[in-house]
């Protein structure tokens, strides 16, 4: 599965932060393989250098075999858990969906 990471000019992309990203995506989306082609992440810092409650946002969209793509967004005080939250969902999402397919 390929994953992609992007950002806004207002988060810096460094290769520990995308190490992570891929991480946590790969530790949780890994039994989705098989209907995963690639995974799309879009970061953002919605108030640019002022801080604020939810201004993180971890958006991922998953391309998958067959199907129409899934997209799912979570916000978050940090990135860390906005990237947390949008796996978590993600996760979610294709669990429902596997489900309608195995019927």
């Amino acid at each position: 599965m390929l994953i992609q990471v992007n950002s806004n000019h207002s988060i810096e992309m460094s290769q520990g932060l995308e190490d992570r990203v891929r991480a946590t995506l790969e530790d949780e989306l890994e039994r989705f393989d098989e209907y995963l082609t690639r995974l799309e992440v879009h970061l953002n810092d919605e108030n640019g250098s002022k801080s604020g409650p939810q201004d993180k946002r971890c958006q991922i969209e998953a391309r998958l075999k067959h199907h129409e793509p899934l997209s799912v967004t979570h916000k978050a005080e940090s990135l860390d858990l906005a990237i947390d939250g949008a796996a978590e969902k993600m996760l979610h999402a294709l669990d429902h969906l596997t489900g309608k397919l195995s019927r």
